[in-house]
């Protein structure tokens, strides 16, 4: 009996067409014109390889105008700049993940000047001579201060880790068991010593630290004294601290320098405005400190920087030290830095848009927030006006919660949340009461958040739809707020 024949079944994967049959194509030539072709070359294998995998659990191979358009998908993402603007409706003003304080318009205009042209960034155009960069700011600093001299870096962690290693290397630095802070990003002020080739250690306890425990622990090998403002918690309750102007007292009875890490760095008097007092810049510096350090982008409204600044004799041995020209500040931080310093100099620090944000009344937030719902409403987002709790973030008045104003939007949060933030521009909100709220306290431009979230709104509502095989004529449009709402508030419970 002769044999049946058997028929194999054909190969899917026979379909998938070569990378040069793709590019030879007209829409595969337009791509290798207008990108690199090595990197179209790449991306069309990796597109491939993705069919070939899926082919293996039955998927059709697409046809060739679909391959390429992902691949078009691809190279455009590929080439889309990952720095993007965001806009900040979380509430939170010096929000670390969103690059902290935002800069104001002079000091914007000043680092685009800085960037765009050449600069006397180390030229004295008096003498024609080489000058010092770290002049172009520490006048400023020095009248705004009260400093013997200034010096900038490029954030405040490198400013603690230039004043340690060049005051206490190989030497022990006393510092309170309660001061012991961890920043952002898990970094931690111990990690800074040991980087700094101080020794670190520790006086009193967690809670309460007294002026003998410092006594007690001064010997050959201590260094330096070490104060870190605890801008980022609080510990409440049975506590004890050292005063600056008793650890300075401290320190010139052993003469040992002391240094004060103050971490946001206060220009100014913050209890004049409603918020919780802060430790103000000038006022250290008047205790007898020897050095302060403390952070351009936080309280003090500019840009990222790490400003060093005290007495002459410990300030010039940091500028001469070798590290601190890996640390240095460049042409665009100074200049931004210089318009931000002289707005305080003008009187005129209210234009910071962080501390316009932070000084905002409640009133004024409700009224913002009424703007941008009234303007979803007639978009056909359903939503209310309700009351936000903001922070001022950027490790900064821990304890301070800033009373506010939002709009909570009704759509199903995760889907939104992911469509805000695919947007252009992105938008950071949160959630409350499993409601997506916009807190208005850091949005300056009402008309484009409710742009924004009303384009989020109807593309994250098509893909609940798509999900669900509901068509666009169908239910799942959400409505508007009815004509009869007389106020869009509903305070949040």
């Amino acid at each position: 009996m002769a044999a049946v024949a058997r028929s194999e079944a054909p190969n899917p994967r026979r379909e998938i067409p070569s990378v040069e049959r793709l590019l030879q194509a007209p829409a595969g030539a337009a791509l290798a014109a207008r990108w690199r072709r090595e990197q179209v070359v790449e991306t069309t294998r990796a597109v491939l390889e993705e069919i070939r995998r899926a082919t293996g659990d039955g998927t059709a191979v697409p046809p060739a105008d679909e391959v390429l358009r992902r691949v078009a998908v691809r190279l455009e993402a590929a080439a889309a700049p990952r720095l993007v603007r965001v806009v900040n409706a979380s509430g939170v003003v010096l929000h670390t993940n969103l690059g902290r304080a935002p800069l104001a318009e002079e000091a914007i205009a000043a680092l685009v000047g800085a960037a765009r042209h050449a600069a006397n960034l180390e030229l004295d155009l008096v003498t024609g001579r080489r000058g010092d960069r770290d002049g172009l700011v520490a006048d400023d600093l020095r009248a705004l201060t009260g400093a013997e001299a200034a010096l900038v870096v490029n954030n405040n962690a490198a400013a603690v880790l230039l004043a340690l290693n060049t005051l206490a290397a190989e030497r022990e630095v006393l510092v309170s068991r309660g001061e012991l802070v961890e920043i952002g990003g898990s970094f931690r002020i111990p990690d800074v010593m040991a980087k700094s080739g101080a020794r670190l250690r520790e006086v009193g306890t967690t809670n309460r630290t007294h002026a003998d425990d410092y006594r007690r622990a001064l010997g050959p090998s201590t260094a330096l004294l070490l104060k870190v403002h605890t801008s980022n918690y609080r510990v409440v309750g049975f506590t004890a601290a050292v005063e600056l102007a008793e650890l300075v007292a401290i320190g010139r009875e052993a003469g040992v320098p002391v240094m004060e890490d103050l971490g946001s760095g206060a220009l100014v008097e913050l209890a004049e405005y409603g918020l919780p007092r802060e430790p103000v810049v000038r006022e250290r510096v008047a205790a007898g400190v020897d050095l302060v350090t403390f952070s351009g982008d936080k309280l003090l409204g500019g840009p990222q920087a790490g400003i060093v600044l005290g007495k002459k004799e410990p300030v010039e041995l940091c500028r001469k030290h070798a590290l601190s020209r890996a640390l240095r500040a460049d042409r665009m931080l100074l200049a931004a830095l210089e318009a931000t310093l002289r707005l305080y100099r003008d009187g005129r620090e209210r234009e910071l848009p962080a501390l316009q944000a932070l000084y905002a009344t409640p009133e004024e937030l409700r009224q913002r927030a009424t703007r941008v719902a009234l303007a979803l409403q007639e978009a056909g987002v359903p939503c209310s006006v309700v009351e936000c709790e903001g922070r001022v973030g950027g490790g900064s008045l821990p304890l301070r919660r800033l009373e506010g104003a939002g709009v909570a939007i009704e759509h199903e949060p995760a889907s939104l949340l992911a469509a805000l933030r695919a947007g252009d521009p992105p938008v950071l909100a949160l959630v409350r009461d499993d409601r997506v709220v916009l807190d208005v306290r850091c949005v300056a431009e009402v008309s484009e958040l409710a742009d924004a979230v009303a384009e989020a709104t109807k593309r994250a509502t098509a893909q609940k739809n798509d999900k669900l095989g509901i068509g666009a004529s169908g239910a799942g449009r959400a409505p508007a707020l009815t004509a009869g709402s007389e106020d869009p508030l509903e305070r949040e419970v």
